[in-house]
């Protein structure tokens, strides 16, 4: 089981909803922004907790719409999410950035192309956190976003801060 496994069964123990609702709330709620998930990837997911017996399946017809297949979770899946809860925040915290594969990397090249790599990552961490900050704002009022949500994304803020920060000490240390 993964974090994917919990974000669907813990949306779906809030209430019930179909793949292509999870995909959107996943979206709007930019979670694939801090753990990664696909769209493919929920759709499967369904299909892999529905086998299990963690989730259940019922074709529901609304209006002229197409029918659907909306999900909830059964008692199996109630305990799954507990469980996934207590396994997940009690493994090791790893953070993973891509880029520091750049910056490892960096004494491999010549000075104007190490600064070029550093001003590439630093750009980009002033638009993740341009990003944050106006999704932060847009969002701090909406009442069907959970308390929790938001703090996910206070956290990626103060990440942000934090490697922009880290950055600027970086070019000091390398004289840029």
């Amino acid at each position: 089981m993964s974090t994917i496994d919990l974000i669907v069964l813990g949306m779906l123990k809030d209430k019930a909803m179909g793949a292509y609702d999870i995909q959107k709330l996943v979206e709007y709620r930019n979670i694939s922004k801090w753990v990664k998930i696909s769209t493919p990837s929920i759709y499967k997911k369904t299909i892999q907790l529905e086998k299990k017996g963690l989730i259940k399946g019922k074709n529901i017809k609304e209006g002229n719409m197409p029918e659907k297949v909306v999900y909830t979770l059964t008692n199996d899946g109630e305990e799954e999410f507990k469980r996934l809860m207590l396994k997940i925040s009690d493994e090791p915290i790893n953070i993973f950035l891509n880029f520091n594969a750049v910056v490892v990397n960096l004494e491999n090249l010549p000075e104007n192309y190490q600064k070029e790599c550093i001003l590439k990552i630093e750009k980009n961490i002033n638009i993740l956190k341009g990003y944050l900050k106006t999704n932060i704002e847009e969002k701090k009022d909406n009442t069907e976003i959970p308390r929790t949500g938001m703090e996910v994304l206070n956290q990626q803020y103060v990440l942000s801060e934090a490697i922009e920060k880290w950055i600027l000490e970086l070019k000091e240390k390398l004289n840029f």
